[in-house]
């Protein structure tokens, strides 16, 4: 399961896509674990979309009540 949830190397920008300030290895490595981060330059919020592999039956809906 937590395999499926990784980002890959190639969802990670090198740079803001606002400012286009080059991201340091660092700060990849910290936006593909937390998949935010803000720009040190223009203080963008750089927020990676995260889509929801798995759906919610309705028994699990009644579950949780």
């Amino acid at each position: 399961m937590a395999e499926e949830n990784k980002i890959t190397r190639e969802e990670v920008p090198d740079a803001c896509p606002h400012c286009g300030n080059k991201l340091s290895p660092w700060q990849q490595v910290l936006l593909a674990t937390d998949r935010a981060l803000v720009c040190k330059k223009c203080w963008y919020r750089i927020i990676l979309d995260v889509i929801p592999t798995t759906k919610k039956t309705d028994s699990d809906k009644k579950n949780k009540g």
